[in-house]
């Protein structure tokens, strides 16, 4: 089981990679990075302070700053006042950040079908299933 454990582990981590260059490939179409891409996901349905973003993706609050700012500066993303904490404004996607981020969510669907045409959607739910509690006990650890 031990041996099974691990070997499950590798093949996430391979998967994993697999999947990160392959969002690199996909964000690129439009001109951005997996990360950009990433950012822009987080803060589309609300407008969201940076270290709650940072949490959502697992990375540091001062990754995401940085990204923020260059979203900012690119006009993909805006500034705006949070009224409960005026030292961490809110970070909303700008009209470009939409249409740029429903650029690259179509190329991802494209790209995911491609990639799963031959896994059958039972298996792809029984893989999500047990990926749900593994990260869930590993969130308990």
């Amino acid at each position: 089981m031990a041996d099974d454990i691990a070997l499950l582990v590798a093949d996430i981590y391979e998967a994993a990679g697999a999947l990160r260059k392959s969002g690199e490939a996909v964000a690129k179409t439009a001109g951005q990075t997996q990360a950009r891409w990433q950012l822009l996901s987080a803060i589309s349905d609300d407008a969201t302070p940076v270290p709650r973003a940072a949490r959502r993706l697992g990375v540091s609050r001062q990754g995401v700053q940085r990204i923020a700012n260059n979203l900012v500066d690119d006009g993909l993303a805006q500034w705006a006042p949070n009224p409960d904490h005026r030292s961490s404004p809110l970070l909303m996607l700008t009209p470009d950040g939409r249409r740029t981020l429903a650029a690259i969510t179509d190329r991802s669907w494209a790209a995911h079908r491609a990639l799963t045409s031959d896994i059958a959607e039972a298996d792809i739910a029984v893989a999500r299933n047990v990926l749900q509690r593994l990260a869930a006990a590993v969130r308990q650890i």
